[in-house]
């Protein structure tokens, strides 16, 4: 007899397997990032084709196989269509997953992680916030996550408003992130700050925030 499992999670993405299957890589409440094999998920017509795209958020049904899970239901409460339909803002989306792929672990607490990318991509979607201070929010509060954040640099160099705006998204409740808007000079200095966090506190070059740079430089 099989052993069932429910987790609550995002899909982070999605690889193709032989000719009608897909590997998953999900960021849970329960169980941290897992992997999943959604079988016959390319097959047209299947019940788990839209569900294991990457953004799907909901409720997984799992059973342990010998080396992975095995996806047997699922209920998606979120699909964040208008991040399909929205090219630049589909980037800052696949952004995040990826951080959220890179920062976590399987059986980890990553509750913190989840409820911070579910925010961040409900902002993306909304577009009430700018998407570049959406990611640069997202930046800070996730070195934050992760215990990582050094706190403001070299304020002595930064407009007062700058400085406030750091220190706010440190404390701030998931809920109460994307809230406000910022001047372009601000936007700037926060740009600045989030290049050094990234060079020397993540280390990582990620494929997708090149795609999105290169993206900004041609509009």
């Amino acid at each position: 007899m099989q052993d069932f499992v429910e987790v609550t999670g995002i899909v982070l993405k999605a690889v193709p397997v032989l000719e009608m299957d897909k590997r998953i890589t999900v960021l849970t409440k329960e169980r941290g990032k897992i992997s999943a094999f959604a079988r016959g998920a390319k097959k047209p017509g299947s019940r788990f084709m839209a569900a294991t795209n990457p953004f799907c958020y909901g409720t997984f049904r799992l059973y342990e196989g010998k080396t992975a899970y095995n996806l047997s239901e699922v209920r998606i409460a979120e699909y964040f269509e208008n991040l399909r339909e929205d090219f630049e803002g589909a980037f800052y989306g696949m952004y995040f997953c990826d951080v959220a792929d890179y920062y976590t672990r399987e059986n980890n607490d990553e509750k913190d992680m989840l409820k911070l990318l579910y925010v961040s991509l409900k902002a993306l979607t909304k577009g009430a916030v700018p998407h570049e201070l959406v990611q640069y929010i997202f930046e800070m509060k996730a070195l934050v996550v992760n215990g990582e954040f050094p706190g403001v640099l070299h304020e002595e160099t930064l407009l007062e408003s700058t400085v406030y705006t750091i220190r706010y998204v440190m404390q701030a409740p998931f809920e109460k992130l994307y809230t406000f808007k910022v001047s372009d000079a601000v936007l700037q200095q926060l740009a600045e700050q989030c290049r050094i966090y990234r060079d020397r506190y993540i280390g990582h070059r990620f494929k997708s925030l090149s795609i999105l740079e290169n993206c900004r430089l041609k509009n």
